[in-house]
């Protein structure tokens, strides 16, 4: 096992339908066909199932949310006004996405809180996170003529051979309001990143 599945036991524990042998991004890039393999698993009375969306029946959701499926949202989540989930996203139980915030192909873990105005981009996040407002997680190097992201954590380098890819995050970590993670941040758990913190893993001379 990776240094960077290690990261996501808690995400397993969740979810024990995914695949314990993928690395994360790969899970990412899987999230269709899996949710589409839960969706045929899953009893209505346990769950509102709505096309490509999953929405567990203890979740709460405010007016003026937009699902774009595949969606799972898991028990005792709450997404509030104006959010918007697109492209494959999974709250695992008793996330909090605030209003106004933006998920694209992403794995909200446990207990995570995302405040509000945040963008998480392909990302991948472990258990009692909390974002403040207006953080970003990008997911893609728009200014760079080489847009591959490069993940590193303990001495190890991963080339995912994805364009897009934001960030993986450990159990309990903070992120301070507008704080931006460039592609490929790989934070263990605890790690703090201060309010108008920029993290840049992959720099480029």
């Amino acid at each position: 096992m990776s240094p960077f599945h290690r990261l996501f036991s808690s995400v397993l524990e969740s979810l024990p339908w995914m695949d314990a042998d993928m690395e994360p991004w790969q899970w990412l890039q899987h999230l269709p066909e899996t949710l589409r393999r839960q969706r045929s698993r899953s009893s209505p009375e346990e769950w509102i199932i709505d096309g490509e969306t999953m929405i567990h029946r203890s979740a709460a959701l405010e007016q003026g949310v937009i699902l774009k499926g595949p969606i799972w949202i898991g028990p005792g989540c709450r997404v509030a006004a104006h959010a918007y989930l697109r492209g494959g996203v999974v709250l695992c139980d008793g996330a909090t996405v605030g209003p106004g915030c933006e998920i694209k192909t992403s794995i909200i873990g446990p207990g995570s809180r995302l405040a509000h105005f945040n963008f998480v981009g392909d990302s991948v996040l472990g258990a009692d996170i909390n974002l403040e407002a207006g953080a970003i997680l990008a997911n893609h190097w728009n200014e760079r003529t080489d847009k591959s992201v490069r993940l590193r954590l303990d001495g190890q380098v991963a080339v995912p051979e994805v364009e897009k890819l934001g960030s993986l995050l450990g159990d309990h970590v903070r992120i301070g309001a507008n704080a931006v993670l460039s592609p490929g941040t790989v934070l263990a758990a605890h790690a703090v990143v201060p309010r108008l913190g920029l993290v840049e893993q992959d720099r480029q001379s």
